[in-house]
């Protein structure tokens, strides 16, 4: 079940570790006696008698049998969370700072063309014969906004065939480790591919691709206006690969989340856009209908299959009462790429989602939230400036019960249709001009 707002972006994206702590009885010993007073000699007390134990047991065990007639409550409910008061204030609270631009004041969305966008400089390539290992590298260096390696013949031309990206290394992994279901005509490419790994053959790319389930590229002229991207996305394209004028040659690499910071920044210079931020995400319908998800305690391989079967890129983590309780997404498969962190597949989905906050909390020096959340009452402004803010590509809508802004600091509720950035790409689509 994906909450049905995804907000692409990613991740989920797009995280916290929280913790609780029990206070030690032996600090309540004796706290209410003064200094340099001596307490009274405690009265002896008679033992409990077997009846009484007896009778204190079947209590026991009678309460323990009502437990488990309902579904668990979540861990999170009884956490308090770890991180500082200025993280949670961004979470919370995303700052609204916007940097725009004065040569976008006053144009509409089609007076503004794609090659003012982009920038050379984004694009990473390989060529098909390229190993997977090194377009993994490639893809996983730096700061990579498009998510994406373009592929080419070969590293003289300087036009696109063909991408790789975390879904493609999500269905080579699955592949390795025999749950890729192929299709009957590509059971023997899928059995070679993982034959191969085995025994550390270098695979070239152009091995796997055909056995990716991949969409046609979606490639726009630098001239071509921003509505022309923005139709783009709301068809599901990822993203989009610029080229020259009347020339396949890559000029650069439009992300929805590249278009969703835009929005962002400029909404004060485009008229169409930023009267929708005052609107909430209930009133304007954002969101898809269907809602896949996970249960925590299910198998991480469990999660990576239904991601690739259903063609997603992320997918919620819930507990038994269905609160969203994390978040796995594709990009997450950069923590498995090693043969040491295989054992990983069998764990639970819960445990993935703690490593990969520990790995974050060690990279970035703070603790990091496991999902971020708005509800249907959030603004379109404060759910976009969040997904700015983290840089992810999708925030889970969750119910809230009422408008009120003491909503929860975890998703404690049912999660509703989610949010993504293709589905606020849409909304900008259908804005009056």
């Amino acid at each position: 079940m994906e909450s049905s707002t995804t907000l692409a972006a990613d991740r989920i994206g797009q995280s916290a570790a929280t913790g609780g702590s029990a206070s030690s009885a032996s600090g309540l010993v004796a706290a209410g006696t003064p200094a340099g007073v001596s307490a009274a000699p405690a009265v002896p007390e008679r033992s409990p008698s077997r009846s009484s134990l007896r009778q204190s047991t079947s209590m026991h065990r009678h309460s323990f049998a009502e437990n488990l007639r309902n579904a668990p409550p979540s861990p999170r409910t009884l956490r308090q969370p770890s991180f500082t008061q200025q993280v949670q204030g961004l979470l919370n609270h995303p700052p609204p700072q916007r940097q725009p631009q004065a040569r976008f004041a006053g144009r509409a969305l089609q007076d503004i063309s794609l090659g003012e966008l982009v920038s050379q400089e984004d694009v990473r390539w390989a060529s098909m014969d390229s190993s997977v290992e090194e377009c993994t590298k490639t893809l996983l260096r730096g700061n990579n906004m498009t998510g994406a390696v373009l592929i080419r013949n070969n590293s003289s031309e300087k036009a696109a065939i063909s991408t790789f990206d975390y879904s493609d290394l999500n269905a080579y992994l699955l592949i390795v480790i025999g749950m890729a279901n192929p299709e009957p005509d590509q059971v023997a490419a899928c059995q070679s591919i993982a034959s191969r790994a085995q025994d550390r053959i270098a695979i070239p790319v152009r091995d796997v691709l055909p056995v990716c389930h991949k969409e046609p590229l979606a490639m726009l002229s630098c001239e071509d206006d921003l509505l022309r991207a923005i139709e783009a996305f709301g068809s599901g394209a990822r993203r989009v690969v610029v080229t020259k004028f009347n020339s396949a040659e890559v000029v650069g690499v439009l992300s929805q989340l590249h278009l969703i910071q835009f929005f962002w920044n400029e909404a004060v210079n485009l008229p169409q856009i930023d009267p929708l931020y005052t609107a909430t995400l209930r009133d304007l319908e954002l969101g898809s209908k269907e809602i896949i998800a996970i249960n925590a305690d299910r198998p991480l391989s469990d999660a990576l299959s239904l991601m690739h079967s259903e063609g997603l890129t992320s997918v919620a983590v819930v507990d038994n009462g269905l609160n969203v309780v994390g978040n796995i997404s594709t990009r997450d498969v950069q923590h498995l790429t090693s043969v040491t962190s295989f054992p990983l597949l069998q764990s639970s989905c819960m445990h993935f989602i703690s490593v990969i906050l520990s790995e974050r909390g060690v990279e970035e020096g703070r603790d990091s939230f496991p999902v971020f959340h708005v509800n249907p009452h959030s603004t379109l402004a404060h759910t976009v400036a969040k997904l700015v803010a983290t840089r992810s590509h999708r925030v889970w809508v969750v119910e809230s019960p009422s408008p009120s802004p003491s909503a929860p600091q975890t998703p404690l509720l049912s999660p509703v249709p989610a949010a993504s950035s293709a589905s606020i790409i849409r909304e900008a689509q259908a804005a009056p001009e």
